[in-house]
């Protein structure tokens, strides 16, 4: 039987741990979203496309989930900290255009792109924009309680004054202080401190009144006061990319802490990186490739085009918090084992109930329950969609359709389509139409095999094998597909 509770790995204590919610069957999700100054690249989709899975099992298990996942259109500075400029600023100073320009442009195009992808929504999408005022409440009630301080306009978190920084990445303030930069601002009081709210001049595109004066709010601010107003100050589970740990999730947990005296959140997911030839793969260091461009193949690293379905099959295959090294080999392959899948699924959706053995089902979910319980493990959990999707395409392709057929649809159509999200987009046309060429090709073959057209027979046996379709000739003359 499969192990029928789920285990998360949660970055906050280092282990695997047993996800038991806060307010069963009540489970609230925050995922950090994109800051909008560009197009969402390979590295955008390995997280959303994880999380999107972690949101869909949670689901399956009949959680009742409130997703949120923010869209950041101001306060994150080129180099993540606290001086520099505002990465939405510097995009439309360079296109001359406003920041809010900017801001909707790839916004449209962010979720245009996770659309492709087969990512659900988020419940909610707060911008940081539309929540300046929780923002300067949350910045108000630390300045009460003696965790910052204002310096002139600029506002401080007081690092020094929360004893359990650091608990995230395991960093202590000696360490915090030497990652920051060597130009620190002379108006803090620790090197570490960071900012919750900054002075703009006169110059500044985006800024609001506060009790500070005109100013903007620091990065980390936001995510902290848009989570806990739409789930509370205490939720079950916030999830982002590795590099998020520090500072920024950890600048969280510090001033929602400070803030509210209750433990922000119970569950800390980090989901590892793309790489290309060992490389991480990101805007700033040019070597993203955005993924409209793997959709229309318009970049210099691309050879040709590649579906979204094909992109998704790729992340999958790999556990999130696992590095993702892209090639396009490595994309040729997620292709081939897709088509395979998808072959087996219609080979299934198209049958009807036959005098053959009934299938244990129950060995399938629980085969699959026991991998994905195991951290969300989905290149685990396809593997075993494979494993017993080949033994159902065997015993239909011998003529022996399982007598409990609609109940294997049903378990396929929850596991493939609903968790993972891969089902073919075209269920009754496009891939029943392919299930229908491929048995084509397996009569014409038998014809060929009959009039001793051996290379005919070759062709096609060997071109199928190159599409993921394994043929193997049985003593009775019958060709079956076992792959």
């Amino acid at each position: 039987m499969a192990e029928k509770e789920l285990h998360i790995y949660n970055t906050l204590t280092r282990k695997k741990e047993r996800f038991e919610p806060l307010n069963p069957p009540f489970v609230g999700m925050y995922v950090c979203g994109p800051t909008v100054y560009g197009d969402a690249h390979l590295g955008h989709a390995k997280s959303y496309v994880s999380f999107d899975v972690v949101l869909r099992y949670l689901r399956y298990l009949e959680y009742k989930v409130k997703y949120v996942q923010n869209i950041t259109d101001v306060g994150h500075l080129v180099g993540d900290g606290d001086e520099g400029e505002d990465k939405m600023a510097k995009k439309a100073r360079i296109e001359q255009i406003d920041p809010m320009q900017v801001a909707e442009q790839y916004t449209f195009t962010y979720f245009r792109d996770m659309d492709a992808l087969n990512v659900l929504r988020p419940d909610i999408a707060p911008r940081a924009t539309g929540h300046i005022p929780e923002q300067i409440a949350m910045i108000k009630t630390l300045i009460e309680r003696g965790h910052a301080y204002n310096a002139d306009g600029n506002v401080y978190f007081d690092v020094a004054s929360d004893p359990n920084y650091g608990k995230l990445s395991g960093r202590n303030l000696e360490e915090a202080e030497s990652g920051t930069r060597v130009d620190v601002a002379s108006d803090k009081k620790n090197a570490a401190d960071f900012a919750l709210w900054k002075k703009a001049d006169d110059e500044h595109l985006m800024k609001w009144d506060s009790p500070w004066g005109v100013g903007y709010p620091g990065w980390h601010i936001e995510c902290s006061a848009m989570s806990t107003k739409y789930l509370g100050q205490s939720f079950d589970i916030h999830g982002g990319g590795l590099e998020n740990q520090f500072p920024h999730h950890e600048c969280e947990i510090a001033q929602s802490e400070c803030a509210h005296d209750a433990q922000f959140v119970k569950y800390w997911m980090h989901n590892n990186m793309v790489t290309l030839e060992g490389q991480k793969m990101g805007k700033s260091l040019g070597n993203a490739i955005n993924l409209h461009e793997f959709f229309t193949g318009d970049h210099k690293l691309l050879t040709r085009a590649w579906s979204p379905e094909v992109i998704r099959f790729f992340l999958l295959q790999s556990h999130y918090r696992s590095t993702t090294d892209f090639s396009e080999d490595a994309l040729e392959a997620a292709e081939t084992g897709l088509k395979n899948l998808h072959s087996i699924v219609s080979a299934i959706e198209k049958s009807t109930a036959g005098k053959g053995e009934a299938y244990p089902i129950d060995n399938f979910i629980n085969d699959f329950e026991a991998v994905m319980n195991d951290d969300f493990n989905s290149a685990q959990g396809i593997a075993v969609v494979f494993e017993h999707g080949k033994e159902i395409r065997k015993q239909i392709t011998k003529g022996s359709v399982p007598a409990n057929i609609e109940e294997v649809k049903s378990a396929f159509k929850k596991v493939v389509d609903e968790v993972l999200g891969i089902w073919p987009t075209n269920s009754g046309g496009d891939s029943n139409l392919t299930g229908g060429l491929v048995e084509l090709l397996i009569e014409i073959r038998k014809d060929a095999r009959s009039n001793k057209d051996f290379a005919l027979s070759d062709k096609i046996r060997d071109d199928l094998k190159a599409l993921g379709v394994q043929l193997k000739d049985g003593k009775d003359g019958t060709t079956y597909d076992l792959d």
